[in-house]
């Protein structure tokens, strides 16, 4: 299971459970793997959060919320994120994942896609104010009204 790639305790411990497993022999299994360091938490909280800043270009929230769905916890998953978006620039961030949906424009054709882009990057984790800014500085010439009141 560990082979193909990194996977939290909880993980571990449903993938076995799901094979027919008795739950001592879980414990002593996922107890031998946490001593080998072949489960370790943080180390998976920190490769999620890679691939999900790198290639899926998310922002924090979703990440963090990528961490919590694997079973992993808060104050780990908060550390993960804490530690991989040291190196990031948010507003970078959001633009990489503007562009893919700009495809190949830098302009914001009108408020109707402005609002649309906006839905798309909160869905995607980013933060409010930060979506605004970046939006804002791709508006069409003329700009256009009704986003001020995001």
């Amino acid at each position: 299971m560990l082979a193909r790639r990194e996977l939290s305790e909880q993980q571990v411990r449903q993938r076995l459970a799901g094979k027919g497993h008795d739950p001592d022999a879980i414990d002593d299994a996922v107890a031998r793997l946490r001593g080998e360091r072949a489960i370790d938490d943080a180390r998976v909280a920190e490769a999620i959060a890679r691939t999900e800043t790198s290639l899926k270009r998310r922002g924090k929230l979703r990440v963090r919320m990528q961490i919590e769905r694997a079973g992993i916890a808060k104050n780990i998953a908060k550390s993960a994120v804490d530690a991989v978006f040291d190196s990031i620039d948010d507003d970078a961030l959001i633009e990489m994942a503007l562009q893919k949906r700009l495809r190949q424009r830098d302009q914001i054709a009108d408020d109707r896609e402005f609002q649309r882009l906006y839905r798309f990057l909160v869905s995607q984790g980013f933060e409010h104010d930060r979506v605004i800014a970046v939006l804002n500085k791709h508006k069409g010439p003329k700009g256009y009204k009704g986003h001020e009141e995001y």
